[in-house]
C-alpha cells in the first residue's frame, strides 16, 4: 500500500474513533531539494481533513489555540506510520482548514527575517515558541543560506532554534 493511501486510511480512523467522521485527501509532496548532500530525498504527505463537514467548534478544537492539536495529530501520524519502515520515512503533514498553509507563510517569514538579522548584525538569533516540527521547517528553509548554520537549544518544552553565522573556517 502506498504512504500516501496507508496515511489517509489512518488519519479517516483516527478521526471515526473520535467520533468526528470526516473525508481525508492525501497528496505526495516531493522534495528532491530538501535534504543535505547524499541523503536520500524524502516525500511529505499531505493528509488534509475535509473541514465542510466538521462544525466551527470542531474545527477550533482539532486545530487548538496554536495548532497543538493539530501537531499532535501530525506527530501521532509519523509515530505510527514511519513505525518499522527500513526504506526511507516520509513526513507526514496534517492539515485542516488551511492552518499549516497560513503557518508555512508565517514560518518563511520569521526564517527570512532571522536570516537577515543575523546577516545584519552577525549576531545568533534565537526564535522561540516553536513546535518541534515548526523548528525543523526553519532548519530547511535556512538550507538555502550556506553561510548560516540553525540548531536547536535547551530542552522541551523550552527548546529554542538557534540561527548563526558559521565560522569562517567552516565555509566551504
Amino acid at each position: 500500500m502506498d504512504s500516501a493511501v496507508k496515511g489517509q486510511q489512518w488519519l479517516k480512523t483516527l478521526l471515526q474513533l473520535a467520533g468526528v467522521p470526516a473525508d481525508v485527501k492525501a497528496e505526495v509532496e516531493s522534495n528532491p531539494g530538501g535534504h543535505k548532500l547524499g541523503e536520500t530525498p524524502v516525500d511529505s504527505y499531505w493528509l488534509t481533513i475535509d473541514e465542510k463537514s466538521l462544525s466551527a467548534e470542531q474545527v477550533a478544537t482539532f486545530t487548538g489555540s496554536q495548532g497543538e492539536v493539530l501537531d499532535g495529530i501530525q506527530y501521532l501520524a509519523n509515530a505510527t506510520l514511519n513505525l518499522n519502515q527500513t526504506e526511507p520515512q516520509g513526513f507526514y503533514v496534517v492539515e485542516l482548514n488551511g492552518y499549516r498553509a497560513k503557518r508555512q507563510v508565517e514560518l518563511n517569514a520569521i526564517a527570512q527575517s532571522a536570516a537577515e538579522q543575523v546577516r545584519a548584525t552577525g549576531e545568533e538569533v534565537e526564535i522561540k515558541s516553536l513546535s518541534s516540527a515548526e523548528r525543523r521547517q526553519i532548519h530547511t528553509i535556512l538550507q538555502e543560506y550556506p553561510e548560516l548554520e540553525t540548531f536547536s537549544r535547551g530542552k522541551e518544552p523550552h527548546r529554542h532554534l538557534v540561527v548563526r553565522q558559521l565560522a569562517a573556517d567552516n565555509l566551504g
